[in-house]
């Protein structure tokens, strides 16, 4: 294989992996500072749980993607 593939693998797994980071903490952070995750009182959104599903979605796919560069050596 050329090496611009595994250059292309390694900075798309960096990407999905900073980008689900990102995601994950930005809604976390949001949600405990609108007091919307941990109060008992109130309904959560279902916004948070996709947006934490969608992020570790991310994660997941950022691990293929270098479980698919490393078979690339």
């Amino acid at each position: 294989m050329p090496q611009i593939f595994k250059a292309l693998a390694t900075t798309t797994a960096w990407i999905l992996w900073i980008c689900g980071l990102v995601m994950g903490f930005s809604s976390f952070i949001m949600g405990t500072i609108g007091g919307d995750l941990f109060n008992p009182e109130k309904l959560m959104p279902m916004a948070y749980p996709a947006t934490f599903a969608v992020a570790g979605f991310y994660a997941l796919v950022a691990l293929f993607a270098m479980k698919v560069r490393k078979s690339m050596e």
